[in-house]
């Protein structure tokens, strides 16, 4: 007769393994946390997002708008790696990778980044806004859009031109309409006539014009004088959205009278 022999095992098979619950109980207590703190993280987002609109409520709205988003990107961000943490998930090596990320992406947009960060300087420090006449960069007219990387100036023929905020910014930049008011700087030729007669006439030209100011008073001087000619410069002051109209029309009212004064002494 053959004896049957009993195989035993080393734990009953209806019994878990209590290293096994205990490293369940972990996961799940682990699980919990992250999702506790991702949950948080979106409170704290929201509660970023309101607070910067109460501290930016006077910035330009596009600046206003960016500083909100990475406001609450930020707390995102630091959320996310707290997430990671409570999981038992290292984070040192992600936060590495992302930084070598980061940093190949800002070497490869070195240049977008810095007419972003003019563009921030530019909506910050307010050299120009919307609706004034401006010149630089090579560039005339009348900003039309500031954007946090580019600004749109209209000309005076009516082209839209966009020049990144980076060569506004670095470069010299003259704002034509901040100031409220402008001179009107004209030059003209009056020939062999008297000079203190015609600075009186052309003084008197002025006087009715309705777009000419009082206040600052126009002038009237002499500017060169040749064998041949007299140079006057006439100095009249307007209002900066009136600068192209007055030149046109004193220039105007100017050669009409020297002519007909020639016209009648002939």
């Amino acid at each position: 007769m053959f004896v049957a022999q009993a195989i035993s095992t080393p734990f009953p098979l209806n019994v878990t393994h209590p290293m096994f619950e205990n490293h369940l109980a972990n996961l799940a207590f682990q699980m919990v946390k992250a999702i506790a703190i991702l949950l948080l993280s979106r409170w704290g987002a929201t509660i970023a997002r309101h607070l910067s609109l109460r501290l930016l409520k006077y910035a330009e709205p596009t600046l206003q708008k960016f500083l909100v988003q990475i406001s609450a990107i930020l707390v995102w961000m630091v959320g996310a790696v707290a997430a990671l943490n409570a999981m038992g998930i290292q984070t040192t090596t992600v936060v590495a990778v992302v930084g070598a990320a980061g940093l190949a992406i800002g070497l490869a947009l070195q240049n977008s980044l810095s007419h972003f960060a003019a563009g921030v300087l530019l909506v910050s420090f307010r050299p120009f806004e919307v609706g004034d006449a401006i010149e630089g960069a090579g560039v005339a007219g009348k900003v039309d859009n500031i954007g946090l990387f580019s600004t749109t100036i209209l000309t005076s023929d009516y082209v839209r031109i966009t020049v990144p905020n980076g060569n506004l910014f670095s470069g010299t930049l003259k704002n034509n309409t901040v100031m409220g008011i402008r001179r009107v700087d004209l030059t003209i030729d009056i020939s062999d006539r008297a000079i203190e007669p015609t600075i009186t006439q052309l003084l008197s030209l002025l006087q009715d014009h309705p777009l000419i100011l009082d206040e600052p008073k126009p002038t009237c001087h002499v500017e060169a004088i040749s064998a041949t000619a007299t140079m006057l410069y006439l100095r009249p002051w307007c209002a900066a959205s009136h600068y192209e109209q007055v030149k046109s029309e004193v220039l105007q009212i100017v050669q009409e009278a020297l002519k007909a004064e020639s016209q009648v002494s002939v």
